[in-house]
């Protein structure tokens, strides 16, 4: 069970992993990289020396200072530790914005005490947004000051701004006849954001984000963020989204079962 004075530590802790990744990531960013494929002929799924010296940095500070700690990341894979906690880490989710230059990538770390994640931080060091979840808290901090996160009130389809990356990753029939008919209901489809569309659920402009096909590094990080701003995180059947999948975020109650009774059918 971790403290109080624990979460403030491990808190402080996942934003020096943020930093050190930036310092990674910022040189890399629009500077023209090579890019590797990692399905080969299958499937363009890019990744690029920033993508692995990233973790690498962030797999380096967490050995230096919480040995015990377990790691999981998307370009080194898993490191067992002795403690319970381990980190979930994705050092560039969105690396295709990346390697296009368009900002809507982060760098995302969260906690997981062994039950769930409980600290997330998703950070877009080119913007300078920070966004953190935390017990009881979920900020953005930012060229503006830090602001406390908040969901939108949105209740109803139809009056929703939907975010997806990319209709693409619905690979089942059942998954595309869903969000079609979900997206044809919504006020207003956004699509490329990729862990961005979470973190703006989290502080409102968004209120609705349905997504296939996830891993636990994608998701893990945002959890925090979204739920401690009053939003809810689950998979398609409402059950523990953290090991990825199939996705629904939502900013109300209402809105979450709303589009989880269409969503569900297609499971």
């Amino acid at each position: 069970m971790l403290t109080p004075a624990d979460i403030d530590e491990l808190s402080t802790f996942a934003l020096t992993l943020a930093d050190a990744a930036a310092e990674v990531t910022l040189p890399h960013f629009r500077s023209g990289l090579a890019v590797d494929n990692k399905h080969g002929d299958y499937a363009f799924d890019p990744v690029t020396a920033a993508d692995r010296d990233a973790e690498q940095a962030i797999r380096t500070l967490i050995g230096k200072h919480y040995p015990s700690h377990g790691i999981f990341g998307e370009e080194h894979g898993r490191e067992a530790g002795t403690s319970a906690l381990h980190w979930v880490i994705d050092p560039i989710d969105g690396t295709r914005s990346f390697i296009s230059g368009v900002p809507l990538w982060g760098t995302l770390i969260a906690l997981n005490d062994g039950t769930r994640p409980v600290i997330g931080v998703m950070d877009q060091p080119y913007i300078g947004e920070r966004f953190v979840g935390r017990p009881g808290s979920s900020e953005l901090v930012g060229p503006r000051g830090t602001v406390r996160l908040k969901t939108s009130t949105c209740t109803k389809l139809e009056e929703a701004l939907l975010g997806n990356t990319d209709p693409g990753m619905f690979k089942i029939d059942a998954e595309r006849a869903a969000f079609r008919e979900i997206s044809a209901q919504v006020r207003l489809r956004r699509f490329g954001g990729d862990c961005y569309f979470y973190a703006l659920l989290a502080a409102g402009t968004l209120d609705l984000v349905i997504e296939s096909s996830l891993q636990p590094y994608d998701i893990q990080a945002l959890i925090p963020i979204i739920e401690n701003a009053g939003g809810i995180v689950t998979s398609w059947t409402g059950g523990d989204p953290q090991m990825g999948g199939n996705v629904i975020a939502a900013a109300t109650p209402e809105l979450h079962a709303a589009a989880l009774e269409r969503l569900s059918k297609a499971v």
